[in-house]
């Protein structure tokens, strides 16, 4: 059996459909078909089911595909070993940030990730997207609950939610001591289009919920701190957005005895479990994770 043949299997399971397959390979729709059926020919079985808009794996194809993908892995790091011997660390690293995490704590850490590896090319998006694995994408980061199963995901830490506010808001206004005062409060936090915000307090193992009304949301945590800062309300963020302005008592914090969540107490550095690795992109995991673990 053809190793080509293999590989272009893999691409076209990977694509979904033959135009797009061959519109990333370069080929014919045709010629992509033509493959294909010479292929199947040569294995005696049907390898995929199509339709009009999709093609889904048989279970023969299915195991082919597995193969297909561990040579073409293999093809990779053999042409990667070839186009760096004896150059130092080179290649493209996608990467797909918080907005807020990214800028007031990662940015740095990148910054001394490009220093240490100039051959390296970061591409970095600052996005709280969900969809957080895509083609440009290589590494993402992100607040959650809990991660998808179907990526592989490295504990970069808990993240810690603040109830706080500026010193000038609270000897004015006063700040809650009891989370159902956050109710009726003007809140300043991040939220998500077209769904209810529900803050989440434990306690001693008992979960209380709060729905909130936020009189300021956004998705980028620098402008929140602004707003935090300015004295527009009590603010609702993880403690890296205003741990500073803490220490310094320019913000107070209230109800410290609850752990409180919103979108999740963890974050994750994600990946996908069968995608090919180039040495650039593995060094930048290990960087990131060691990072993460200096702030520990």
């Amino acid at each position: 059996m053809d190793p080509s043949s293999l590989t272009l299997l893999v691409e076209i399971i990977d694509a979904g459909n033959l135009s797009l397959a061959a519109r990333k390979l370069r080929m014919t729709r045709a010629n992509v078909s033509y493959h294909l059926s010479q292929l199947e020919k040569d294995a005696g079985v049907q390898l995929v089911r199509r339709t009009t808009r999709r093609v889904e794996p048989t279970e023969v194809g299915r195991r082919l595909y597995e193969h297909g993908r561990r040579l073409r892995n293999e093809m990779q790091a053999a042409r990667e070993t070839i186009s760096t011997f004896g150059q130092g660390l080179q290649g493209r690293v996608g990467l797909s940030v918080p907005s807020g995490f990214g800028e007031l704590v990662m940015s740095d850490w990148l910054i001394e990730f490009k220093r240490q590896f100039p051959g390296i090319v970061l591409d970095v998006l600052f996005e709280n997207r969900a969809d957080v694995l895509r083609d440009e994408v290589d590494v993402a980061v992100r607040v959650m609950a809990e991660p998808p199963p179907s990526l592989v995901a490295r504990d970069l830490g808990n993240v810690r939610w603040l109830a706080c506010a500026s010193r000038e808001y609270a000897q004015a206004h006063g700040l809650p001591t009891q989370l159902a005062g956050l109710a009726t409060a003007p809140v300043i936090t991040s939220g998500v289009i077209g769904r209810q915000l529900r803050l989440r307090a434990y306690q001693g193992g008992e979960r209380e919920d709060v729905i909130l009304e936020p009189t300021l949301i956004s998705e980028h945590f620098p402008f929140l701190r602004k707003g935090i800062l300015a004295g527009l309300g009590i603010g609702l963020v993880p403690d890296y957005v205003i741990q500073d302005a803490v220490a310094t008592g320019e913000v107070v914090t209230t109800l410290d005895a609850y752990r409180l969540s919103i979108f999740g107490t963890s974050m994750y550095l994600l990946y996908m479990p069968d995608r090919h690795q180039i040495r650039a992109v593995r060094t930048c995991i290990d960087f990131l994770l060691a990072k993460a673990r200096s702030m520990a």
